[in-house]
């Protein structure tokens, strides 16, 4: 039922997103539009009633349309409707003027773009066969007539409407394009983020290390991985519960966040391991960052387990012209780790002598 109801939430909210973008457009191209049509339809001689539907088309509708979209319970349903009404309306008040040449391609023209933009193809053949319903309507009632000249009045109408309009919809696209840009850039961060700890998931780190590898290759530049296991975690989780050891895994990426700058690159590797890309650092200088680390996680206290101690077990590897890739790097620190966790843990163990850092 929840799930249900956050759906038509969800599917609302976008209906009221979609009605947004159409309003303005739609105040715009059918306030300037009037004066096109007015001027198109002055030298027929139409009835009073015509020119009443006319106002109430260019300058009430824009606002009735958009009320009844978002008071509606699927607004985006509505809203699409509302844009076939707009093309009947386009169809019938180019049969009204007796399709006078400019004037029936600019109404026609800006609502053909404005379904194009708005719904694609569908809605493009949609509002066509809506077009040629509003002629037929118009012709029912005014008869089959053609006037095949425009005056100079009627091109200087229609000016605004070749101009203004274009304006407006290419703003709403530019709009749309920017906030697309940002929902992408949006899910892309998420992709490659823990949603726990916000550091870099696995995936995310393996490729940066590969990056990370490459430059340390061509540019024969210093670069040190750390690989980081927190001593007995399941234990924790097992005796102090779930919400406690993500407590832990939160201070730690914390503490490592304050330990490293932006251009260390931490990430958790899985579980409870963390992984550290140390750029442009000498091993000792990287071992010095990853025990001041250490000690931070050693004086952390949970507030509600003040019994808990949390240690790291920690190894360390040096970037190596003699690896042959990322992978082999990455097994170094893999084995340094191995090393602290069976030499009595919370200790740091490195790949390589000292003397060679």
């Amino acid at each position: 039922m929840n799930l249900a109801q956050n759906t038509m939430e969800n599917q609302r909210g976008k209906g009221l997103s979609f009605a947004r973008r159409i309003y303005l457009p739609r105040a715009i191209g059918l306030g300037i539009g009037f004066f096109s049509v007015g001027a198109a339809l002055y030298p027929l001689n139409m009835p009073g009633w015509l020119w009443a539907l006319l106002l109430f088309n260019g300058f009430l509708w824009p606002h009735v349309a958009y009320q009844c979209s978002t008071r509606s319970a699927f607004p985006y349903r509505a809203e699409r409707r509302n844009l076939l009404y707009d093309s009947v309306c386009g169809g019938f008040w180019t049969a009204c003027f007796q399709f006078n040449p400019l004037t029936t391609v600019t109404i026609l023209s800006m609502m053909t773009m404005n379904n194009v933009a708005a719904g694609g193809q569908r809605l493009f053949l949609l509002g066509a066969l809506a077009q040629v319903s509003g002629v037929l309507l118009g012709w029912s009632v005014f008869g089959v007539h053609f006037t095949l000249t425009a005056t100079q009045t009627q091109v200087w109408a229609c000016l605004p409407m070749l101009t203004l309009y274009p304006l407006a919809l290419g703003m709403v696209c530019y709009r749309l394009a920017i906030k697309l840009a940002e929902h992408k850039r949006s899910l892309s961060a998420l992709s490659r983020t823990d949603s726990l700890t916000g550091l870099l998931n696995h995936g995310a780190w393996k490729d940066l290390l590969h990056l990370k590898f490459t430059k340390c290759q061509q540019q024969r530049c210093h670069g040190t991985i750390a690989l980081i296991d927190i001593d007995h975690f399941k234990h924790i989780n097992d005796s102090y519960g779930h919400i406690v050891g993500d407590a832990v895994l939160r201070q730690l990426s914390q503490e490592l966040k304050f330990v490293l700058d932006e251009s260390k690159l931490a990430g958790r590797y899985g579980g409870d391991e963390f992984c550290v890309i140390l750029p442009n650092l000498p091993l000792s200088k990287a071992e010095a960052l990853m025990e001041q680390l250490r000690q931070a996680l050693d004086r952390y206290r949970h507030p509600d387990v003040s019994e808990l101690r949390v240690s790291l077990s920690i190894g360390l590897a040096r970037y190596q012209t003699s690896y042959a890739d990322a992978l082999e790097w990455f097994e170094e620190s893999d084995k340094a780790l191995y090393t602290a966790k069976h030499t009595g843990r919370n200790t740091i163990s490195v790949a390589l002598s000292r003397s060679s850092a």
